[in-house]
């Protein structure tokens, strides 16, 4: 236990002198994170205006951070490369602030896909047809389908959707078929194109 203490006393000492820029590049976080938090209940108009004057500011004080000029201006580039979808959730009623939702019930899937399959990596079946396999999968998790949710489905969007996933795996069997063999499927291909038309 003393070793720790020890260890930790020396590592606050040897690190004493950046502690001042990191307290103040933390309060300008909080700052940030509480602009967007929007407890004043803003609408997306007000956050971004207040959003953007807080970004000129620290622009203006940059030279405060010190050490953590360098992170300051990365925070500066990413939020300019995220500005333009950043305030759609003040927008749209009931639209989360983050995708970190969206990323569990991925993972979550992903980790039921894992178990039902015995793989590692994910299925080459999610792949192809995870447009239909995971809005199936969560939709079922939600509740269960009953058929006659089943039965008022659209056949021709259905049927579109089939002919849609059957290409690609047809393409994803072609492309396969290349690798295995280029030269072989080059010929065949070749062959069938120098195959004569029968006249109509």
């Amino acid at each position: 236990m003393q070793r720790i203490a020890a260890l930790i006393r020396r590592g606050l000492e040897r690190t004493a002198a950046l502690w001042p820029d990191v307290r103040r590049a933390y309060r300008w976080l909080r700052a940030a994170a509480s602009i967007l938090a929007n407890r004043a209940g803003l609408d997306a108009t007000g956050v971004q205006a207040r959003y953007e004057r807080l970004l000129a500011a620290w622009a203006e004080r940059r030279g405060e951070a010190g050490t953590l000029a360098g992170a300051v201006d990365r925070f500066m580039r990413v939020t300019a490369s995220y500005r333009p979808g950043l305030f759609h959730c003040y927008r749209v009623e009931g639209l989360p602030r983050t995708d970190n939702a969206l990323e569990q019930l991925f993972g979550a899937h992903r980790h039921h896909e894992r178990r039902a399959t015995g793989r590692k990596a994910a299925s080459p079946a999610l792949v192809l047809r995870g447009a239909v396999r995971l809005v199936a999968g969560v939709v079922t998790r939600a509740h269960p389908v009953s058929a006659r949710e089943l039965a008022v489905a659209d056949r021709r969007r259905w049927s579109e959707l089939r002919a849609g996933l059957e290409r690609r795996r047809r393409a994803r069997v072609m492309r396969r078929r290349f690798r295995r063999d280029p030269d072989a499927y080059l010929a065949r291909l070749e062959q069938r194109l120098l195959q004569p038309t029968l006249p109509a």
